[in-house]
Formats: C-alpha cells, sequence, structure tokens
C-alpha cells in the first residue's frame, strides 16, 4: 500500500486513508514534522487551558497496532475534539547518520472514548522499537486548532508476526512451491574447522544455535528459535544434493528418516527471497515433546508430514513398507531441527563443487517489493 504524501497543513481535509485503521475514528492520518515539545504548524494555535495527556499506557500490541490510553484532567476536557498522536520510530544510535531518515508519522483522531486501537501496516512493523507522544486539541470554527502541550514520550515495541500472519505467508508460499522430488538425506555444509570443533569440544555433537536475523523482519523464529540448519533440495536431473555450496566445502550427510519421521512434527516458520528470482521456505522439525517442538506448537503452523506442499513422510505401500520423503521443486528450503545432532549418525565428506558465497542467507534481508512473499503487514 502506498504511503500517504507530505502534508501541507493539519487543517486539510479528510484523508484518503480515514476508516482504514479499524477501531479508530479518523478525521485525517498525514504525515508532518514535530520539531520540539509544540506543534510547529500555522494553522494551529495554543490554549493553555486544555489539559496534556498523562500516565500514557500502551497495550494489546500486534506486529501492526496497538491500544491507546491516557489519563486527563478534568478541566475543558469537554472541549476536546481530536488527539494528535505523534509516531515516531526510535533512532538507532549506530544507524548510518548519512541514511534517509524515516518520516514521523502524526495521526489526527477524533477524540473517541478511550482506549483506541492504532491500525496500519503502512506505518508500523513488526519487532521495531517506536516512540509515541499525544496532543489533545480543540477544532475552531474557521477549521484551525487550539492545541495542548505534548505529553511524555512513551517507548514501545511492535510485536511479531502471529499465526494468522504466518498462514497467509503459508499460502503464499505453497501457490509456487512445485512438484515433489524424492530425496533421502538431509545435509549441513560448514567449514572443517566447524566439524573439528564439534568433534573435539561438543562430544561429536553437532550443537542447537539461535537462529539469526534472515528472511521475514517479522519472524517468530529469528533471534529466538535454537536449532541447526538443513538442506534437502536434490538436482532435478540426478535426485542427489548438488555440489555447490554457499556455507563450506565440507558436508554432513544423514538419512533422512533419523531427523525426519512419525515421531516429529513438522512446522512452517517464513517465507521470503533476497532480491533474487529464488524464494526460500524456512520448515522447522521438532521431536514430539521437545523444548523446540512447545516453542514452535505457540508460534508457527503446524504441518501434516503426509499431506503438504514443501516436505513429506510417507509410509511406501508400493515398496517394502518402509518412509520415503519428498521435496517441493520450486523453493529452496531450510529446515531447522531443534536438536543436537551426533555425527555418527551419518558422514563427513569434502563437496567436489564451488563454495558460493553470493548464495549464503546467513542474516539476508527479505526483499519488502516482492509481490510473492509479502503480506499486508509489516515487512
Amino acid at each position: 500500500m502506498e504511503v500517504p504524501g507530505l502534508a501541507h497543513s493539519i487543517s486539510s481535509p479528510l484523508s484518503p486513508c480515514e476508516g482504514m485503521i479499524k477501531d479508530l475514528s479518523l478525521d485525517a492520518i498525514q504525515l508532518c514534522e514535530r520539531d520540539g515539545s509544540k506543534s510547529q504548524d500555522g494553522s494551529i494555535s495554543e490554549m493553555e487551558e486544555l489539559p496534556v495527556p498523562q500516565n500514557i499506557k500502551i497495550s494489546n500490541i500486534t506486529c501492526d497496532s496497538f491500544k491507546i490510553c491516557w489519563d486527563m484532567e478534568a478541566r475543558s476536557k469537554e472541549r476536546i475534539t481530536h488527539y494528535f498522536i505523534d509516531l515516531n520510530k526510535k533512532e538507532n544510535k549506530n544507524s548510518n547518520k548519512f541514511k534517509h531518515k524515516d518520516v514521523p508519522t502524526k495521526l489526527v483522531a477524533k477524540a473517541v472514548p478511550l482506549p483506541m486501537t492504532v491500525r496500519g501496516h503502512w506505518f508500523l512493523s513488526p519487532r521495531t522499537e517506536y516512540t509515541v507522544a499525544v496532543q489533545t486539541a480543540s477544532k475552531q470554527t474557521d477549521g484551525d486548532y487550539a492545541v495542548s502541550e505534548w505529553s511524555e514520550i512513551i517507548e514501545f515495541c511492535t510485536a511479531d508476526y502471529s499465526t494468522v500472519h504466518l498462514n497467509q505467508l503459508l499460502e503464499k508460499a505453497e501457490v509456487i512451491a512445485g512438484r515433489m522430488l524424492r530425496f533421502s538425506v538431509f545435509y549441513r555444509n560448514q567449514n572443517k574447522e566447524y566439524f573439528d570443533h564439534a568433534r573435539e569440544v561438543q562430544d561429536n555433537r553437532m550443537l542447537p544455535s539461535v537462529k539469526d536475523n534472515s528472511g521475514s523482519h517479522g519472524s517468530p523464529i529469528s533471534g529466538k528459535l535454537e536449532g541447526i540448519f538443513f538442506s534437502c533440495n536434490t538436482e532435478f536431473n540426478t535426485g542427489k544434493p548438488p555440489q555447490d555450496s554457499p556455507y563450506g566445502r565440507q558436508r554432513f550427510e544423514v538419512r533422512a528418516d533419523t531427523l525426519f519421521n512419525p515421531d516429529t512434527n513438522l512446522y512452517f516458520g517464513d517465507f521470503y527471497c533476497m532480491y533474487t528470482a529464488y524464494h526460500y521456505v524456512i520448515l522447522v522439525l521438532a521431536p514430539k515433546g521437545s523444548s523446540g517442538d512447545e516453542f514452535c506448537k505457540q508460534r508457527l503452523p503446524a504441518l501434516d508430514i503426509n499431506n503438504n506442499r514443501f516436505l513429506t513422510c510417507k509410509q511406501d505401500e508400493e515398496g517394502d513398507g518402509g518412509l520415503v520423503f519428498h521435496h517441493a521443486q520450486d523453493v529452496i528450503l531450510e529446515v531447522i531441527y531443534t536438536e543436537p545432532v551426533d555425527l555418527a549418525l551419518g558422514t563427513v565428506a569434502e563437496i567436489s563443487g564451488h563454495q558460493l558465497m553470493s548464495l549464503s542467507t546467513v542474516n539476508a534481508k527479505k526483499d519488502p517489493s516482492c509481490k510473492t512473499c509479502n503480506i499486508s503487514v509489516g515487512r
């Protein structure tokens, strides 16, 4: 959705976005600058008797909405017709000082009973720190406003994607997943030092680590879920894993049924791209009853291991009755296994191909403009 243009006057007529913030009766939504504690717009006069909002409280925070309320003195309360809510992304002290700054957002709302809900994905992003301040205002007969002093500034942080948002991503990913190809092993590429460390320091085991910030900014697993990344994609012409990798020339391979079987739960984690034609789907494999399983149950959509568009584990009804495995052809799967894995369960060998660093997804940022993998909430 397109962000409204910069406003020239706060007393302009109704915003085209009116009504799109649910539960909030809007007279206008405009973007304008605020310098200091008082409004700088020439069309606004100041009347000290209007009460200043006190004890601002933020609640019911989601990835693209929040509720706000405050206390006010009784004096001149009946004269209040509007609230000005000044919303800004919290400044990052380590950010590039030459980078373009986000334009502050001032919401002009009719005075409605508190608390009121502010919702809008065009100015709220998930997992983002914001500051907010409030003025009370009285609209005059000539269209100008009398305003109070600004309230104190309050800070809050928006939430991760909910399962509702993740299900929207899931549906988008299903559209492009493609046909299913058979595979037999999960594999993980790293450098020699990684595997030496696992043998010498970690009792011959690969240990889970906290997932990085790659993918969707609102993903509830980034920076929180612990696991080990595996791949399972195969080359369509050979049915085997590719010989190139961005992560290292040493490859650990393990039979698919070691990690993925009827005692494993499967979850959808994310869907994203990195300004390329390739799209990635993150899935989580968690042994039933494990701590990783409990984490995912509360946050991620569960998938049927026998019937989904990305990764399946089924009994072979035509063969020996063993398990057969398939992966989606048209997306790159990143599979997170939530428990330690002993190197003795598989083999480590050097690949014959190249280490293609340009394909690494470590801390990769999602393309916010891609219509295939974005939904109508903050990116």
